[in-house]
């Protein structure tokens, strides 16, 4: 069983916060849009960290963390993309890979919308966590932290960052 805080689109925005929603967590995965490495250094200091770059990734940041990146923990494989799409409306860069070999668990960013949806026709989880940072259209700032235990998914909590 393992417990996972998942964050995107913080735009170079550090938030205490982070720490604290974190603490639980196993390991921490941000999708993407990081917007600095100060950022990500500071989340892999403080638990196991997995990150893909998004789109205002610079090279430094990318250096670091792939476009896209898959991998299995706890019986359940995940793929994690920054922009992704959603179920009904995968990205291109994206779907082929989707319909092919579907994972249990597809996570993209870059809406800034959060979306938590199974896709039944793939028999897949899809969640946008939303964004975290303080850049962008989005009104509330927001993470998400679940369980994966023995390839399922549970415990799934939504948290609002105020201010």
């Amino acid at each position: 069983m393992t417990k996972i805080g998942l964050l995107s689109d913080t735009h170079a925005y550090w938030d205490e916060k982070y720490l604290h929603y974190f603490e639980p967590c196993d390991e921490i995965w941000h999708a993407g849009d990081i917007g600095s490495l100060e950022v990500a250094q500071r989340l892999a200091a403080f638990r196991p960290f997995r990150a893909v770059y998004g789109n205002i990734d610079g090279q430094e940041i990318r250096r670091f963390y792939p476009q896209t990146l898959r991998f299995t923990i706890d019986g359940a494989e995940v793929l994690m993309k920054h922009i992704g799409g959603y179920p009904g409306n995968y990205d291109p860069s994206v779907k082929g890979s989707l319909l092919v070999h579907p994972p249990k668990l597809f996570i993209s960013g870059h809406s800034h919308i959060l979306k938590v949806k199974y896709d039944k026709t793939l028999d897949m989880l899809h969640i946008n966590p939303g964004a975290a940072g303080i850049s962008g259209f989005h009104k509330v700032r927001t993470l998400v932290r679940f369980v994966v235990d023995k390839g399922t998914f549970k415990d799934l909590e939504v948290i609002e960052l105020a201010g």
